[in-house]
């Protein structure tokens, strides 16, 4: 079949014309740059051949195959921006028409072109014929009027037939028809037929531009365009859309100096997102200016590539704001664009997410812990709060509040989960964390909405409402850890002993519902240090310095006070035996539910009985234990050592159900 690629359409666009959405050869696909993968493309007219980039959204076309060498495509949009001195034209989206063709013509590059001799000019030729001085006909009553000279014709019965490009055509009560296809045409009958092809008027400003003088280059607004076609081949840009998120000013102090700095997050209709930066004197003009929830119309930014260890968006690319840059605010609320946008993932695939990765859980809230205070390893104190989420999938997981989440959200949650609520937690951007399992932590960016008017949150909430709170879940926190299974079983403690567990390479893991038998309380807890490393507490043990201040060998820092952790050795029992573990900090208060600063200064400075009287009170109280079973070294002697990760009271409710469960299967065997 025969295929016209659309006349003059590499010099059309070439100046400054983008609604002709042409008909385009492929000549050439090269791959680009190595951190941001690109395709550059060699398209052609039939006569000129120019430099194409594809966006990064349009890679896929060609990784499968719909854009390749010889491909016929249209070009839907695009914009010609000019490249160290070179134009280039930008592709931001396009269809495939024919996937496979044999190059058509002998194109030229564009600089290797003769100046004015690429093609006839249509619009020329038209306005120069005798009596046709516009871009319109009309005919009453006869079957045929002037013939004009045509790009081609073909005559099978003696008629001649007209090809000749129209800008609209009237017909009233003639036989004059006016077709829009543009691979050709036949005339088989007796009446004239005029057809249009696909060659478009030379490109006009927009009609608001006209008649009013000469229009100063880029005095006309930008263009706006999705958030997903954004490249940095672009010369000027606009994009419409809704602050979903937004940083605290930081001040920071590198070689050139100090600076300030804060970002933003945006949403547009089109679901696309990106990060705004911006630094020092921009800080000044939009920190206040901009407002989370309101849209804005936002330009003349600068594209670098995003720092993926700071920025958890879908997008390869942030906008920097500078100095000529704009931000104006749209006075009509827009509905089209989502107030925010989540991508839930259930808890239980965060077991298998990489350290430091980020997430959007929604859940239950089932428990909030106090908060407390943390010492940074810069010497600044900061809040700690620690909840648990439970959803659908029958997991539960920790989710760690820094800073002003505590005292803001966490308060909150923690005074509805003490007046027996249990609320909905939608949680954007949650850092996975596999100390100790896996658990979800804040960040700068993250976001926490109580109870929101989501479908997600009332189908979790009705799902808990009809017996999700009594199904009994597993915890991913503390009790799994990496190369560890991804459930550990039920066993006895005869079982941890008989089955030899934790006698190979990696540790077992299992899950034993006994009580409580004794508590040793000589070295119940250890003096801890107290400074932050990243995002995790030292915990190394400290020692008295000279000048009676605690000293920590590992930070090589003093400092006035110091953390008490819990090193608890326990004797547990079921009905097959007993045996010794071992319960560190978070076991520690679960199982005695006190902090162990408070029960040290009861045991060593206050009150020795009432201490006495909280260890007794813990035995005999039946727990289930998630334990982690490994054999280690103990000077030239090989013991198994048990730790316990998790210790919950034990749910009779669900422990019933847990066994009928098991008396179900067994029958159905």
């Amino acid at each position: 079949m025969p295929v016209n690629l659309t006349p003059n359409a590499i010099a059309t666009i070439n100046d400054g014309d983008v609604n002709l959405k042409p008909l385009v050869q492929v000549l050439d696909i090269k791959q680009m740059g190595s951190a941001q993968e690109r395709f550059r493309l060699l398209v052609s007219d039939s006569v000129l051949t120019q430099h194409a980039m594809l966006g990064t959204q349009l890679n896929d076309r060609v990784k499968t195959g719909l854009v390749k060498k010889g491909s016929i495509i249209q070009l839907i949009d695009y914009i010609c921006s000019q490249v160290q001195k070179r134009k280039i034209i930008v592709v931001l989206n396009l269809e495939t028409i024919i996937p496979d063709c044999e190059i058509i013509g002998n194109p030229k590059m564009v600089s290797d072109a003769p100046a004015q001799n690429a093609l006839p000019n249509t619009n020329s030729m038209l306005l120069s014929t005798v009596g046709y001085n516009n871009l319109s006909s009309q005919s009453h009553g006869s079957n045929m009027h002037s013939i004009r000279p045509s790009l081609s014709s073909q005559s099978h019965d003696g008629k001649m037939h007209s090809f000749r490009p129209t800008s609209s055509t009237q017909n009233q009560g003639g036989k004059l028809h006016t077709f829009q296809p543009a691979l050709g045409a036949q005339n088989y009958g007796n009446d004239v037929q005029s057809f249009r092809p696909t060659v478009q008027p030379p490109y006009q400003p927009p009609p608001s531009y006209r008649n009013h003088g000469a229009v100063m280059k880029n005095e006309a607004p930008a263009r706006i365009i999705p958030i997903n076609a954004l490249n940095p081949y672009q010369g000027r840009w606009a994009i419409k859309a809704r602050i979903t998120a937004k940083g605290d000013l930081r001040r920071y102090n590198n070689a050139r100096g100090d600076g300030k700095v804060f970002s933003f997050d945006l949403l547009d209709s089109d679901g696309g997102e990106i990060r705004v930066t911006c630094f020092n004197a921009v800080v000044d003009r939009f920190y206040d200016a901009v407002e989370v929830g309101k849209v804005y119309l936002i330009s003349k930014g600068s594209l670098k590539p995003a720092q993926k260890n700071f920025n958890h968006l879908k997008n390869d690319w942030e906008i920097f704001l500078e100095a000529t840059s704009t931000v104006d605010l749209c006075p009509e609320e827009d509905g089209s664009i989502p107030q925010q946008q989540f991508s839930f993932k259930p808890i239980s695939e965060i077991e298998s997410a990489e350290n430091n990765s980020i997430f959007d859980v929604i859940g239950v809230v089932i428990s909030v812990n106090p908060s407390v205070p943390i010492l940074r390893k810069n010497g600044m104190e900061t809040q700690r709060r620690i909840l648990n989420l439970k959803d659908g999938s029958g997991w539960t997981i920790e989710l760690t509040l820094w800073g002003d989440f505590c005292n803001k959200e966490g308060q909150k949650l923690q005074e509805m989960v003490g007046s027996g609520f249990f609320p909905i937690l939608a949680v954007k951007a949650g850092k996975v964390s596999d100390f100790n399992g896996k658990s979800l932590g804040t960040i700068s960016s993250t976001q926490l909405f109580i109870n929101p008017d989501i479908p997600e949150a009332h189908a979790v909430k009705d799902w808990f409402d009809r017996g999700g709170c009594d199904v009994a879940s597993m915890s991913i926190s503390r009790d799994i850890v990496q190369g560890g299974p991804k459930n550990e079983a039920r066993k006895t403690v005869s079982q941890i002993k008989h089955e030899g567990l934790g006698r190979s390479d990696k540790p077992d893991w299992a899950t034993v519902r006994a009580s409580i038998s004794f508590i040793k309380t000589d070295t119940f807890c250890y003096t801890a240090c107290p400074l932050m490393i990243g995002d995790r507490q030292c915990n190394k043990k400290v020692t008295r310095s000279g000048n009676s201040r605690w000293q920590c060998d590992r930070c090589n820092q003093e400092f006035d006070e110091c953390d008490y952790r819990y090193l608890l050795q326990i004797q547990i029992q079921d009905h097959t035996g007993l045996t010794w573990v071992t319960a560190f900090q978070e076991s520690g208060e679960e199982i005695l539910g006190y902090p162990a600063k408070e029960l040290y200064l009861l045991k060593y400075e206050s009150n020795d009985t009432r201490f006495a009287d909280i260890i007794r009170s813990r035995l005999f109280y039946q727990y289930l234990f998630r334990l982690k079973i490994k054999e280690e070294m103990y000077g030239d002697e090989q013991r198994v050592k048990i730790t316990i990760f998790k210790a919950d009271k034990v749910s009779y409710s669900s422990e019933s159900r847990y066994m009928l469960d098991l008396i179900s299967k067994v029958r159905a065997h």
